[in-house]
């Protein structure tokens, strides 16, 4: 999933597009933040280690996955490395074909696995990112995009001009990032016209890339796919309207709809298509090489800054950041957000009185 900038124009301005798709805060209280896989499963990458609860974003790599809990801590499961120490203060976490990417709440990323490259200097003041076949991008807080590792496809020379982006995606060689004015701009690999974003280049709010295949998402909540179609992975099924999100695996395409529900199309070998049931209250997907991911919603627990289950004084200091847009997670489209007291997917000053009301209660 796409991420929006933190503090400033450029994240209000994604964070509103999302809204507008209708992705509210019900559905996000169906769960107890559980992470639903399914496909492939020769590596355990299906296999989600208990307790399977608390999970508020995850990603997918092709022989693993990864999971980060409300406390700030990442699980990850099947082949791998595990979390790095200290396994602490990460606010999102991204999948690379074999390494992984975790966005610490101070900006900085950590990389690890088995081709990861180390960030390059200032690591500092990122707020996204995203991981391809042994090459990452990160979405600096001005704009901006870095990337590094492999440049065999040129995938690490981001194209001029580099200002204005609100979020990333990577496949394999093939890198995407979103322009505020909602056009993709693309580069890297393009064997089979990944790259080639489909006129009208207008109105995404969300893309992702595969190693063969791209998906966009646009504000009226339909998908456009482009790229390798052999198994119908761009083939974006009927009816086309509703989506929140999208993802991709190898050659399967994946899409997240407002009513909680997700829509799986393409190569079906290993059942990654086959969405477990009830297929019912998800907030965010994630395709992997043959197996899928659906995070289940977890109970809504806005002010809880400190994620440790109580709403106390001790929350104050960063909610007050959150208003000034110096958190990780303002402005970030998810409904679990902490600071978002008004549930409007937006931290505001209007958030400010149901805070105060929430002090001294606990999370459910």
């Amino acid at each position: 999933m796409s991420k929006a900038v933190r503090g400033s124009a450029i994240g209000l301005g994604l964070a509103a597009a999302v809204a507008l798709l209708g992705l509210g805060t019900a559905a996000a209280q169906d769960g107890n933040g559980s992470i639903v896989a399914w496909g492939w499963n020769d590596y355990g990458q299906c296999n989600v280690p208990t307790p399977n609860t608390n999970f508020v974003a995850l990603a997918a790599g092709y022989y693993s996955s990864i999971g980060l809990k409300a406390n700030g801590s990442i699980v990850k499961w099947a082949t791998g490395d595990p979390a790095p120490l200290p396994n602490s203060g990460f606010v999102d976490v991204a999948a690379g074909t074999y390494d992984w990417l975790g966005l610490k709440g101070d900006g900085s990323i950590v990389t690890w696995g088995q081709y990861f490259a180390d960030v390059p200097l200032p690591n500092s003041d990122f707020v996204a990112a995203a991981g391809g076949y042994q090459s990452s991008l990160g979405l600096k807080a001005n704009g901006s995009v870095v990337a590094w590792g492999d440049n065999f496809y040129h995938q690490s020379d981001v194209p001029p001009p580099n200002t204005e982006f609100v979020a990333v995606a990577a496949g394999a060689g093939d890198c995407f990032a979103l322009k505020i004015d909602g056009s993709i701009v693309a580069w890297g690999h393009n064997s089979y016209g990944q790259c080639d974003v489909p006129a009208p280049n207008t109105g995404f709010v969300a893309v992702a890339g595969g190693p063969y295949h791209s998906v966009g998402l646009r504000s009226d909540g339909s998908v456009v796919a482009w790229g390798r179609n052999d198994y119908g992975q761009c083939n974006v099924p009927a009816p086309n309207t509703g989506f929140v999100a999208v993802a991709v695996g190898d050659f399967h395409s994946l899409g997240l709809k407002a009513d909680g529900s997700i829509v799986a199309w393409g190569r079906n070998n290993y059942g990654q298509c086959n969405v477990p049931s009830p297929n019912a209250g998800f907030v965010a997907i994630a395709g992997g090489g043959f197996h899928s991911l659906g995070l289940k919603g977890r109970p809504h627990c806005a002010g809880d800054m400190d994620c440790n289950g109580r709403i106390t004084f001790a929350d104050i200091d960063r909610f007050i950041a959150a208003l000034a847009g110096e958190s990780a997670w303002t402005h970030a489209p998810c409904p679990w957000r902490n600071g978002d007291c008004g549930g409007d997917l937006d931290v505001t000053f209007a958030d400010i009185d149901p805070f105060v009301a929430l002090l001294g209660t606990t999370c459910p």
